[in-house]
């Protein structure tokens, strides 16, 4: 993607390359100082939020905290641009990946793990002690240096501690990925450096597991409540003393959870002492920088140290249970490979195609369908409508639409003082007089059928007025703006990740109304009788192409 020009020319010391990353807080462009020579990225913060006055304050006031913070765990900032109405923020480039990419890559083994999470609250502690939180700690703001050494990255929705600030919101989105949001971020309650201990636990939960604390159905709404209302599923996956350090750091009270990130990764230190041994991270060798309180814990293990499993060596991946894998146990859990998982099953190109001749065959199916073959009679129906022979004593006219019957009437009888006796025989032209609310009804065609001296006759019973001028004519267009107009909210809501599976299942109801409303519409215009079976085709239809765009849109947007 091209660099915008105002980004260029507010930095004109640096060689902009391509973007790298993109989250709700800024766009992420490789960069190069070029009297440096050193390679950076640069953060941009969108348009929207840059031309808001408070977020534009705010991003600044971050930026210049944010500058300031000196920690081997913590992505440097380098420079702050505030110029040509643009927001950029120049940090260190880091080439080694996310724990995410090795998550789902390779995996990682429990002793890692707790070298990650000790690297990510050393971090995590130095910014909360700078008077900084993070608040959107997740697996793909932990990156690693060409080195291996992690870093903590993206405090773009961090907020000032001093100012006892409570959770952000940004057109109408919470701030925070609902993964690993806290429950007091998501009622907007006083934050403190125990809302980046519940996310760090989540991580380290995630990690250790291959599953996250809470299910995952439902959309983002329905993880928020789970995080403020339920209890987490426990973590079984680790021997007891490690499991009791990370569950301690999901309490849903703040006051319940470790007061601060390095009391938290004291005991993480310690009871990895206890599962891995004493020289755990001298094994590891990895390129980790803790406090002497954390560093003297990782040789100090607690109490009554359990067995060593044979599985904590295994590497674990981000993993689902799904119906149809081949199942992997791991402790008390049932797991499967992460790839078949994370990416979608089929391209979203599949569906769209799909969705595209489901739609193209309910078009066409009620267009191709030919009109029943019946003599055709055109009456003004709010008079009365002389169709048939036969005796008006025992006649009687049925009229029907995809099988509903709108009238059911008998002949009108014959005026006593008519002066032609041939009108009252048995073949004497019949009169009927429709009911008032079925003469507004039919648009376009119903079947008119005549029962007289026990033989019946079919018409195709046409009004004389335009097919639109009727409740089969209007109905059929509102209800398909109508439908059209829902399922273009869902699908809206599917790209912008406001819905989850619910949606799929809110379409299919809405394609199958589509699908009659345009069998109906077509039906009426062409003047057809209309009949039940192609009304049904058409909202199979219907329902398969709303059913396979939303699926495509849910793909694209989780791509």
């Amino acid at each position: 993607m091209t660099v915008p020009a105002n980004v260029a020319a507010a930095l004109p010391q640096y060689d902009l390359g391509a973007e790298i990353g993109r989250g709700g807080m800024g766009v992420v462009y490789a960069a190069v100082h070029r009297p440096l020579g050193r390679a950076v990225a640069v953060k941009r913060l969108p348009g929207v939020p840059a031309s808001d006055e408070r977020m534009s304050a705010r991003f600044a006031h971050e930026a210049r905290l944010l500058a300031r913070l000196d920690h081997p765990h913590i992505v440097p900032v380098y420079d702050y641009v505030q110029d040509r109405g643009e927001h950029l923020l120049v940090m260190e480039k880091l080439d080694g990946g996310t724990v995410w990419s090795k998550f789902t890559g390779s995996g990682v083994t429990p002793a890692w793990s707790c070298a990650f999470g000790l690297a990510m609250l050393s971090g995590l502690h130095a910014a909360h002690e700078a008077g900084v939180l993070h608040l959107d700690v997740k697996p793909k703001n932990l990156l690693f240096t060409a080195g291996g050494v992690l870093k903590v990255a993206d405090f773009g929705i961090s907020q000032v501690v001093s100012e006892g600030a409570t959770l952000g919101t940004h057109g109408g989105q919470v701030l925070g990925t609902p993964a690993y949001l806290s429950p007091e971020q998501a009622l907007g309650n006083p934050l403190s450096p125990a809302a980046d201990v519940y996310g760090a636990a989540t991580v380290l939960y995630e990690l250790l597991s291959g599953r996250l604390p809470f299910d995952g159905g439902g959309g983002a709404l329905a993880m928020i409540q789970r995080h403020v209302h339920h209890q987490p599923r426990p973590l079984v996956e680790v021997p007891e003393p490690l499991a009791r350090v990370i569950m301690r750091g999901i309490e849903r009270d703040p006051r319940a959870r470790y007061r601060n990130a390095e009391t938290f990764a004291v005991d993480l230190a310690g009871a990895a002492a206890g599962v891995f041994g004493r020289d755990w991270l001298l094994r590891l060798g990895a390129p980790i920088h803790l406090s002497p309180q954390v560093a003297a814990a990782t040789t100090r293990p607690t109490a009554t140290p359990p067995v060593v499993r044979e599985t904590l060596d295994i590497p674990v991946r981000a993993t689902l249970a799904e119906a149809g894998t081949t199942p992997v146990r791991l402790g008390a859990e049932t797991l499967v490979p992460a790839a078949r998982v994370l990416a979608p099953p089929a391209p979203a190109r599949w569906f769209a195609l799909a969705a595209a001749l489901a739609a193209a065959a309910m078009i066409a199916v009620p267009l191709a369908t030919p009109g029943r073959d019946l003599p055709v009679h055109s009456a003004d129906l709010s008079k009365p409508v002389t169709l048939g022979l036969g005796d008006p004593t025992t006649a009687h006219l049925t009229l029907t639409a995809a099988g509903i019957t709108l009238a059911d009437v008998p002949a009108t009888a014959p005026d006593p003082a008519d002066p032609n006796p041939a009108a009252a025989g048995p073949t004497s032209p019949l009169t009927f007089e429709l009911p008032g609310a079925s003469r507004w009804i039919v648009g376009g065609a119903a079947v008119a059928t005549v029962t007289a001296d026990g033989k019946s006759a079919d018409y195709s019973l046409q009004p004389v007025t335009h097919p639109l001028v009727s409740i089969m004519g209007a109905g059929s267009a509102v209800l398909l703006l109508f439908a059209l107009a829902y399922l273009e909210s869902v699908l809206r809501s599917v790209r912008r990740r406001r819905a989850g599976t619910g949606a799929v299942v809110v379409a299919a109801p809405l394609g199958f109304g589509l699908g009659v409303a345009v069998w109906l519409l077509a039906s009426v215009l062409l003047r057809h009788a209309p009949d039940l079976w192609p009304a049904l085709v058409c909202g199979a239809l219907g329902a398969a192409a709303a059913v396979c765009t939303v699926v495509a849109a849910r793909r694209s947007a989780l791509r």
